[in-house]
C-alpha cells in the first residue's frame, strides 16, 4: 500500500482532529473512511487492509514509544492496533464496528465462533491498556506484559483474516 502525504491548513488539521477524538477513532482511520466513503470504496477487502495496515503502524509505533519508555503512549498505540485487527475482521465480512460496545460484542461473537475464550481475556487486556492512557495507573512492566499480550490477540486475530 502505498503512502502519500496531504499538506492541510493547521486549522483543518484541528477540526479533523477534534472530530476524530469525538468519534472515537483515530485522525488516519476518521481520514481513511471519509475517502473510501467519498469515493464509494465498499470492497470489504479493501477496507479490511486499511484496517490490517492500521494495525501493523499502531503495533510499530507502541514498539518504538516502549523503548523510549513512554508507557502512556505506548498503551493507547497497542490498544489502537488491537482494535485495528477486529475491525479488520469485521470489514472483511463487510460489517463496520462504529463504537466500543461494537467492538466488545464482535471480539464476543469471535471468541464464540472460534471457541477461544481467551480472545476475551486478551482484549480486556488491551481495553486495560486503553484505560491507562487517560490514567496512567499502570506499572512499567504491566504496560510492558500488557503488549505482548495485545501482540498475542493480534497473532491469534490475523489467522481469521
Amino acid at each position: 500500500m502505498g503512502a502519500i502525504t496531504v499538506v492541510l491548513p493547521e486549522r483543518v488539521l484541528k477540526a479533523l482532529e477534534q472530530k476524530a477524538s469525538a468519534s472515537g477513532k483515530p485522525l488516519e482511520e476518521l481520514i481513511n473512511d471519509a475517502i473510501l466513503d467519498q469515493f464509494s470504496v465498499s470492497d470489504p477487502e479493501i477496507r479490511a487492509e486499511v484496517h490490517s495496515r492500521l494495525c501493523e503502524k499502531y503495533m510499530r509505533e507502541a514498539d518504538e514509544l516502549l523503548a523510549r519508555k513512554n508507557y502512556v503512549q505506548a498503551s493507547e498505540k497497542a490498544w489502537g492496533a488491537a482494535a485495528q485487527i477486529v475491525k479488520a475482521i469485521a470489514a472483511k465480512r463487510d460489517r463496520r464496528l462504529e463504537s466500543h460496545a461494537a467492538l466488545w460484542s464482535y471480539v464476543d461473537e469471535l471468541a464464540e465462533e472460534l471457541g477461544n475464550n481467551e480472545l476475551r481475556r486478551l482484549w480486556r487486556t488491551a481495553n486495560t491498556l486503553h484505560q491507562n492512557f487517560y490514567e496512567n495507573w499502570m506499572p512499567p512492566r504491566e504496560v510492558e506484559l500488557s503488549v505482548k499480550d495485545v501482540k498475542t490477540l493480534i497473532e491469534r486475530l490475523r489467522k481469521v483474516i
